[in-house]
């Protein structure tokens, strides 16, 4: 099951930004020894594939956190496990 945030990021023409990010010189040297050697043409996507794989974890961790919360809250107000159960299962089939 894709998000729409997902499917938003596997659009190849998305707007892009400029940053100014301060990196120490022998971290950008290690980026640009180790971004061939992954099939990188270079050490900015190197990069950009770190944060993009740092990103995903966190987004999918602090989401399963949200789930979690909501499921607890709801149990508190009286909501049945059955229907928690079928509710969640109906969510992971859309």
């Amino acid at each position: 099951m894709l998000t729409e945030r997902l499917k938003k990021r596997l659009e190849k023409d998305r707007p892009t930004t400029s940053i100014t990010l301060r990196i120490p010189v022998d971290v950008v040297e290690s980026l640009k020894e180790i971004a061939p050697l992954k099939g990188f043409s270079g050490y900015q996507t190197l990069l950009k594939s770190y944060i993009s794989e740092g990103l995903r974890k966190d987004e999918e961790r602090y989401s399963d956190m949200s789930t979690t919360r909501l499921i607890e809250a709801l149990k508190k107000h009286g909501v049945s496990e059955a229907v928690i159960e079928e509710a969640t299962r109906d969510l992971a089939e859309s």
